[in-house]
């Protein structure tokens, strides 16, 4: 009995298991490298909004910017933007921090409907690759007036590897595009609330000299 390697299996699914080894590829590196990027944006500090009002209620705001700049992440980034218009309307600076919020929520999200694209595309060519297959095996069996067991078990087998192979690198995209937006969910959730714990500081002098 002959035994095939992973790489000969492969091969024997025919030339769509070509765009379909290249879409894993690409599936590949858009998910580590996002996953990457999206975990560099986590806000890993806890105390950041705490430690910033104890800043801006001293009225340092130069440091306030600093600490945000050191934190290089989603959150300390809508921090700084909103800090650096104090002193304007509240609406002027609630504006800004949406912006702000939404450009970091763009960059984020970048390149993740690739990951939407290929989970609808990888299977249907492998099913696409199939049921080539087997429209060429049947054509061969009608010109050979052969319908032996074997051949058709034998074409057939090579043919459904394309199916196999198109719906994993399906799943592993669809995995990973939900798997990133669960990452990025997080991150929008405590951007919003750093977000309405900094107008709620700011506002805070104004109510009190009321």
């Amino acid at each position: 009995m002959n035994k095939l390697n992973a790489l000969e299996l492969l091969f024997k699914g025919g030339i769509v298991m070509i765009p379909i080894i290249i879409l894993s590829m690409v599936s590949i590196y858009i998910i580590i490298e996002r996953w990457m990027f999206i975990s560099k944006r986590e806000n890993k500090n806890p105390l950041l909004i705490k430690q910033i009002a104890e800043l801006l209620n001293d009225g340092n705001l130069k440091s306030a910017k600093i600490l945000c700049e050191r934190e290089q992440n989603a959150t300390s980034k809508i921090l700084f933007d909103g800090i650096d218009t104090i002193g304007r309307p509240v609406k002027e600076i609630e504006s800004m921090i949406e912006s702000s919020s939404l450009i970091e929520l763009s960059n984020q999200e970048e390149r993740l409907n690739y990951l939407g694209l290929i989970a609808g595309i990888a299977p249907m060519l492998g099913f696409i690759g199939t049921i080539s297959g087997v429209i060429k095996i049947f054509y061969n069996i009608s010109l050979s007036d052969n319908i032996s067991i074997g051949i058709i078990a034998g074409g057939l087998y090579e043919k459904m590897i394309s199916s196999g192979a198109g719906l994993i690198v399906g799943v592993v995209a669809y995995s990973g595009y939900h798997l990133l937006n669960i990452k990025i969910e997080k991150n929008i959730a405590d951007m919003q609330k750093s977000a309405f714990a900094f107008i709620k500081i700011i506002q805070k002098p104004s109510n009190e000299n009321r």
